[in-house]
């Protein structure tokens, strides 16, 4: 995989979420499907994007014991998605249970571990979660921790993105939501920074949500994503 603009379809249906993959005329960006959009409709969401001719980045953050999450990776196996996760919060043999059901259908996507929510701050990992040591060391062994495990990458801020690289190689893929354009607000994220920066910083993959799918000319802002996290319009 190359670099890419991941857009969050955080929709609560099918009919918003085609609604406003219609006007990308002549493009397929790459779309993550997450949560509240995959609870609402089901697999079905999934497929219907695929024949649609995008790549899809399941976005479920699967975190249980190991054979739970290895059984439940072989049944999303089959939606042939591109890219899916688990959290690596629950270990490396989970991890690897999980990389063992999602390549047991013979498919290969790219299983990436979720390291710190972009929304969790140093005061919350030391206050509530009892976790001491500084944020940005946390996340780092979370991701030796996945490729331990066999996973191709890791969810993380763009701020992390170049010492993950140093610490797991330049091949292990640094997927990094927190993207906001300049003066944009900043939602309920905390680690945050623009297109153009996540580039330098070493991203290789961008999620950006609310900036695209809220603007008023989504497509417009999607291009803009590209030019500045690319270097290139498309």
């Amino acid at each position: 995989m190359s670099k890419d603009v991941i857009i969050a379809c955080d929709f609560p249906s099918a009919e918003e979420t085609f609604r406003f993959l219609d006007p990308f005329t002549g493009q397929k960006p790459f779309v993550k499907i997450g949560m509240e959009l995959f609870y609402a409709e089901g697999p079905s969401i999934v497929r219907e994007i695929k024949k649609r001719g995008h790549k899809i980045f399941l976005d479920l953050k699967l975190h249980d014991i190991p054979n739970t999450v290895k059984r439940a990776m072989a049944c999303l196996a089959d939606l042939q998605v591109d890219m899916t996760n688990v959290h690596a919060a629950g270990g490396i043999k989970m991890m690897a249970a999980g990389k063992e059901g999602l390549e047991s259908r013979g498919g290969s996507p790219l299983l990436i571990a979720v390291t710190q929510l972009t929304s969790t701050s140093q005061e919350t990992m030391e206050k509530e979660l009892l976790i001491d040591h500084p944020l940005p060391e946390v996340v780092t062994q979370y991701a030796k921790n996945a490729k331990a495990a066999g996973l191709g990458g890791v969810v993380c801020s763009p701020l992390e993105a170049g010492k993950i690289h140093r610490a797991c190689g330049r091949d292990f893929m640094t997927i990094t939501p927190g993207i906001r354009f300049e003066n944009s607000a900043a939602d309920d994220q905390t680690r945050i920074t623009t297109p153009a920066k996540a580039r330098i910083l070493g991203s290789d993959y961008i999620v950006v949500g609310r900036p695209i799918t809220q603007a008023d000319n989504p497509v417009e802002a999607y291009q803009r994503c590209v030019r500045d996290f690319l270097g290139t319009a498309r």
